[in-house]
């Protein structure tokens, strides 16, 4: 290796330096050994066969790219032959090819070889500078240019040689080729055809364009319009390029319609015939267009993006149709007729058609409206069902539209959540309100009275349970009882791809048909969220519980838990006390119902409006005043969303009503214990007051237990029948609503049943102005002791201040304690006349009563107010 070195390198320095081979002078060896440690410690090691292999094929790939595949296979072919001959320097000598190729894609050839300018040969002058410069005109070398500065960085040796270093290590630009042979590439001769083979085909050619004005005929004289024959195969193609949106020459848009020239004709047809049928053509053409200005319209709808995809999609159709026509037009043996292409134009425009007239109709429409395009479709499909037409390419565009519209609701009753892109959806957030004791009355609202245009009307009859549906899923997101939607059901999405299919069996009409596929779609939710939420409320949120805690607090249903704080608060009122004490009546309450297992304490609420201090230093003693104190209840969040607060106050009326009636029975019977001591009196007087007090104790019986035990018990069946059986949220509040305004009816706390309910007060108010009166009146009427008499006239004027402490007290101090708040005097009537006052009014007061109820019974029919009236005249025309 070496030897050979060292000859390769004598050769070398005699070729370059020649010099002789034998001469072996000092500058000789001088320039052997610089060429010997240029060589040997060089840093040049061997070729990279790999790199040479891949820049070899990506040759092969840029000719199969610019269309010169005859030089891929020349080279694949080489390359092959090449590997039977084994050489280690082939990849050397491949790379220095590959290094000294020029645009081998262009220059394939030698005569494609650019030539090479070369001085003359008799000019045998000296060399100058001008004999060098190419380009004399602007030549660097002359003595105006000479002085100029050089820019340096434009085109240092450096970069020539970085370019030179990249170019040899890695293969060249495809785009930089492609750019070369754009601009550099000499078609070769024989692609043309020779003019000689055929000279009449450009002339051929030309003659076929009649639109050139050269091949247009003169206006003959006396001619109003130019006639320019062309043939029926030239204006069959020219109305076929119109009717797919394409210029042409002899139609025109003008503003949105489309015109025609009316210099052309045909030769067999006369002018009137080819207008006539021309301007169909046109008028189908001006339709088209308008459809496919309308689908370049942008959208912000969802369902309106789909109707313009669908309206594409059959605008596609109807241009393959019309590519197919001109197709069969170049057949041999194809007859072109403009009367049958119409005809045909006709069979494949007539829903398109359709369509064009409804987004006319659209157009003249107010752009407040989103669901106007959904609504005329609609109405057009029906129409055309109606009229005999049942295809179904325009309810398949109908159906896609709807499936696309019902994204949003599909989404809503799956999660609860709104579609923040589908701004003209018709359930509307309320941000303000977050109680979650509203949650299902004030968080969502359905926008269908302010603004019902973004409801389709075909689905206004399904959209409260839509709306139903998300709350609930709303509700149990709130309740974390979620359910799993991994995996949504499909039943409502497969009826609106496909609806004809789930009804083959039972063809239906087109609304019917609707409305199934919508049905179907939400009842598939509304089931499944309406039936967890039931669960859920039953289950864990304590329902029944609540409705039981509302029985026993409201409805009196354990009197012997209400006897205990009836009997507190009935006895503070007769003693002249503080009886309406908010914080000591609740807790008096409190601990009356600690006993019930449904009931929480620390739920119930007593709340007072309070009475000043003149009321108590003169009391009242009207059943009326009963109404400032109130009991409320706390429910859960869950169950108050079912039982609203205006239903609370409907339990509190009711309680109240009946807290009245206990409270003059109270009176009545207290007085008779107190009077069960004493005895005398004259018969009469025993006689009419023992017959008042009975009927006073028969109409307040009769009153509380018709009121309790068949009023209350009896609509307290139906109603917990009814709410078992409820299939929804807004189904429970409807149950619950509708109990209480019958409750409320039937205990005569109705507006129409006012006159009735202010007789009942006055015959409660009645009762203990008659267990007063009997009170004064054994006062006054006790033994003479004058150690324990007591001078009621001396202690009316004066009221002295009680103690509110609960010590106990004997029967003779609370009797002394409630006839000093009495204020009756016999002074200027008797008391026998106001005895037989109380009787008449009574009398009136019940035979209103009585009478009253009987022609309610006789308005609505309810047998109760018969009931009722009956058992409170059932001693009518006593002791006269």
């Amino acid at each position: 290796m070496v030897l050979a070195l060292g000859e390769l390198t004598n050769q070398l320095v005699v070729a370059v330096a020649k010099v002789s081979p034998e001469n072996d002078s000092p500058r000789v060896q001088t320039l052997r050994r610089r060429v010997e440690r240029a060589l040997r410690p060089g840093p040049h090691g061997r070729v990279d066969q790999f790199a040479v292999a891949r820049q070899l094929e990506g040759l092969q790939e840029k000719f199969e790219v610019v269309d010169r595949p005859e030089l891929a296979d020349a080279l694949h072919r080489r390359l092959s032959e090449l590997e039977s001959y084994s050489n280690a320097w082939h990849p050397e000598i491949l790379s220095l090819l590959l290094q000294l190729s020029n645009r081998p894609a262009l220059l394939s050839r030698i005569e494609n070889l650019p030539k090479r300018e070369t001085l003359p040969a008799d000019d045998d002058g000296p060399l100058s500078w001008s004999k060098l410069d190419v380009n004399p005109q602007h030549s660097v070398f002359d003595d105006e240019n000479i002085w100029e500065e050089v820019d340096f960085a434009a085109g240092s040796s450096d970069d020539d040689f970085s370019s030179i270093a990249s170019e040899t290590s890695a293969p060249r630009d495809l785009s930089n080729l492609d750019s070369e042979l754009e601009t550099e590439y000499v078609i070769p001769d024989d692609v043309f055809v020779p003019a000689d083979d055929d000279k009449g085909l450009l002339a051929s050619i030309e003659r076929g364009q009649f639109w050139r004005s050269e091949n247009k005929a003169l206006v003959p004289r006396g001619k109003e319009l130019a006639s320019q024959i062309i043939t029926e195969l030239q204006l069959a193609r020219e109305t076929i390029f119109m009717l797919q949106g394409l210029p042409t020459s002899i139609f025109w848009h003008l503003d949105e319609d489309v015109v025609m020239d009316r210099s052309y004709t045909l030769k067999h047809s006369s002018s009137q015939a080819l207008l006539s049928l021309l301007q169909s053509f046109t008028e189908i053409g001006t339709q088209i267009d308008s459809l496919r200005r309308f689908t370049k319209s942008p959208q912000m709808i969802p369902y309106m993006q789909t109707f313009c995809r669908g309206i594409e999609e059959r605008l596609l159709e109807f241009d393959r149709n019309l590519s197919q026509t001109q197709v069969n037009y170049l057949s041999a043996g194809c007859t072109v007729s403009l009367l049958q292409l119409l005809h045909d134009v006709r069979q494949h425009f007539c829903h398109l058609q359709l369509l064009s007239d409804l987004i006319s109709t659209l157009r003249r429409g107010s752009e407040a409206q989103p669901m106007r395009c959904l609504d005329l479709l609609y109405d057009m499909i029906c129409m055309r069902e109606a009229l005999g037409d049942e295809s179904a390419a325009l309810s398949d565009l109908f159906f896609s539209c709807l499936k696309t519209y019902t994204t949003s609701i599909s989404r809503w009753m799956e999660t609860g959540n709104l579609d923040p892109q589908n701004s003209p959806f018709f359930v509307r957030r309320n941000p303000e309100n977050r109680d979650l004791k509203t949650i299902w009355h004030d968080w969502y609202t359905l926008d269908d009275t302010v603004r019902p245009q973004n409801i389709p009307k075909f689905l206004e009859a399904g959209i409260r349970k839509v709306f139903i549906t998300g709350k609930s899923m709303v509700f149990l997101r709130h309740l974390n009882a979620l359910p799993d939607i991994s995996e949504p059901s499909q039943n409502g999405a497969l009826m609106l791809n496909d609806p004809h299919s789930a009804n083959s069996f039972l063809p239906l009409p087109f609304p019917s048909l609707v409305e199934s596929a919508f049905d179907q779609l939400v009842d598939a939710h509304h089931s499944a969220s309406a039936g967890l939420l039931r669960k859920e409320l039953d289950e864990q949120c304590g329902l029944w519980t609540s409705l039981d805690a509302l029985q026993h607090v409201y409805l009196g249903s354990d009197l012997s838990i209400l006897g205990t704080i009836d009997a507190k608060i009935f006895e503070l009122m007769d003693r002249g006390r503080s009886w309406d004490d908010k914080f000591l009546l609740m807790e008096v309450t409190r601990s009356a119902f600690s006993i019930m297992p449904t009931i929480d304490p620390s739920r119930l609420i007593v709340r007072s409006t309070g009475t000043s201090t003149y009321e108590h230093q003169n009391p009242n003693r009207s059943v009326r005043i009963l109404e400032a104190i109130s009991i409320d209840y706390v429910l859960p969040w869950p169950v108050a969303n079912i039982i609203t607060q205006d239903a609370i106050a409907s339990y509190q009326r009711i309680s109240t009503f009946l807290l009245q009636i206990r409270r003059s029975k109270y009176a009545i019977v207290k007085q008779r214990a107190r009077e069960a001591r004493r005895t005398g009196g004259d018969g009469r007087d025993d006689k009419l007051v023992h017959a008042l007090h009975h009927n006073l104790l028969w109409f307040l019986d009769s009153l509380y237990s018709h009121l309790t035990y068949f009023v209350i018990a009896t609509s307290n069946q139906s109603f917990c029948t009814a709410l078992s059986n409820a299939e929804d949220v807004d189904a429970m509040i409807a149950v619950h609503k509708s109990y209480m305004a019958s409750l409320e009816k039937q205990c005569l706390l109705s507006k129409n049943l006012s006159p009735i309910h202010e007789a009942i007060i006055n015959v409660l108010d009645l009762s203990i102005n008659f267990a007063d009166l009997r009170t004064v009146h054994a006062a006054e009427d006790g033994p003479a002791d004058p150690d324990n008499t007591i001078n009621l006239d001396a202690l009316r004027p004066t009221r002295v201040a009680e103690d509110d402490s609960d010590s106990d007290w004997d029967e003779d101090n609370n009797k002394f304690d409630h006839e000093q708040t009495l204020t009756i005097s016999f002074r200027d009537s008797p008391y026998d006349q106001q005895m037989r006052n109380v009787k008449r009014q009574f009398d009136h007061l019940a035979g209103f009563v009585a009478d009253g109820l009987k022609g309610v019974a006789r308005a609505d029919g309810m047998p109760s107010w018969n009931i009722l009236a009956d058992r409170l005249e059932w001693q009518k025309g006593w002791l006269r």
